[in-house]
């Protein structure tokens, strides 16, 4: 019943949030004579934090209309295509207009980026596509909220992601290069192995593995404890929840997108209610840039989508309890999966020195379970003073961390065939 609660909750504070949004909207009029008053600023400043903190943020758009490329200073038009839709997610491509792009960019590395499936949508990895945007052709995983999968669409389960995985590989053909952010890390594998072990032409050229729990008892933090401290049922009884019967999915069995958001936000939660003081302030002052800075990052952040109960209790149990990748008895659909069997295809490591969700280490195990890969097709990079966001996102990401991914893209063009 929690999430009928929830739902309740939600739209009893509706018309509240309206009369905070009409308030706001009268004190802030440019016909008002008092709007600058000091307790004017004050009061529609606070309705403005209670609309910010109770409203329902909906999936966010990427946005990404242009971007510059290397070897050009004039920006290119960027349209979104799905290139193949399915009932759990799409496999959405960022097309740079092919006229407006240098010569050398016309045939850039085709670069599928796998986005975790883990409460948050694709566009959490906007910054990430727009840097991979400068000088490849990118594709994306952007899953569907389970909630708004009908029943009749059948279950998803983690072995089903990794079917997904292949299905968006075969689609983009041989010569792909892959990048898996944070949690689908091992399923890439998975998906990468069952490919290899097939001799399958869709193999990968390469594998990116950033932030990613491979072998999640190396650094455990405090996420990875939290999956190993109670028992599978626990997880089952206490924050899995039918879907309300207002949205598509209704009855499908789910973990909530606001159950974690409220795991993601304990952990830091001094750190969000100071953020919000600073809201508060800033538009007391009018400081317009750090308001809308807080917006952008919160419009994201608050965003979530829930999960299939198959697939995050799968999670949880195989990955995060047994460790069934990292001993090597990972099964996919009754096939036991043997990673080293991946030869052709070159292996990156990317881990942020400061990372809270999957520690030094976790990321880095990938080497020793692809004992096939040839050393000289292996790759290892450990960024300082970021965390786990910044190994896809922000400054770092763009001048430090992204060069790299592409010049080991640049340096293993074709999957090695033998």
């Amino acid at each position: 019943m929690l999430y009928q609660a929830y739902e309740m909750t939600r739209a009893a504070l509706r018309p509240y949030r309206g009369a905070a949004n009409a308030t706001r909207q009268m004190l802030q009029a440019t016909t008002n004579p008092f709007a600058m008053m000091p307790a004017n600023r004050a009061m529609a400043a606070a309705c403005e934090v209670f609309e910010s903190v109770t409203k329902h943020y909906g999936k966010p758009d990427f946005g990404i209309d242009e971007v510059t490329v290397e070897g050009s200073t004039t920006p290119v038009p960027v349209t979104e295509v799905n290139a193949l839709e399915m009932p759990f997610g799409n496999l959405l491509n960022f097309v740079r207009d092919q006229k407006a792009l240098p010569k050398g960019q016309k045939k850039a590395p085709k670069v599928l980026i796998v986005a975790p499936m883990s409460g948050h949508y694709a566009s959490l990895l906007r910054g990430t596509v727009r840097a991979m945007l400068s000088n490849h052709d990118v594709y994306i995983t952007d899953w569907t909220d389970a909630r708004e999968v009908p029943l009749t669409a059948g279950r998803f389960d983690l072995d089903d992601y990794v079917e997904y995985l292949m299905t968006f590989m075969r689609t983009l053909g041989p010569d792909l290069h892959v990048m898996a952010v944070c949690q689908p890390g091992p399923a890439a594998i998975v998906a990468t192995a069952l490919l290899a072990e097939a001799n399958d032409p869709a193999q990968p050229a390469t594998l990116t593995l950033m932030g990613s729990p491979v072998d999640a008892r190396k650094s455990p933090t405090v996420p990875n404890d939290l999956a190993t401290s109670r028992e599978l049922s626990w997880f089952e009884e206490n924050v899995v929840y039918n879907v309300p019967l207002i949205y598509p999915g209704a009855m499908r069995r789910v973990y909530p997108g606001f159950l974690q958001l409220t795991g993601f936000m304990t952990m830091n939660m001094n750190r969000h209610i100071d953020a919000h003081v600073k809201l508060y302030d800033n538009l007391v002052t009018g400081d317009g840039d750090s308001v809308d800075q807080h917006k952008f990052f919160y419009d994201e952040y608050l965003s979530v989508m829930d999960m299939t109960a198959e697939f995050y209790l799968d999670t949880i149990q195989r990955i995060f309890q047994d460790h069934d990748l990292a001993d090597g008895k990972y099964h996919w659909r009754g096939q036991l999966v043997k990673p080293e069997l991946i030869k052709n295809t070159a292996l990156m490591t990317v881990e942020g020195e400061n990372d809270d969700i999957s520690g030094i280490g976790q990321t880095q195990a990938a080497h020793d379970i692809c004992s096939g890969v040839p050393d000289d097709m292996k790759t290892d990079w450990v960024q300082p003073g970021v965390g786990h966001y910044g190994v896809f996102n922000g400054r770092r990401w763009r001048e430090e961390i992204q060069p790299r991914v592409s010049d080991f893209v640049k340096a293993h063009p074709k999957s090695v065939k033998v």
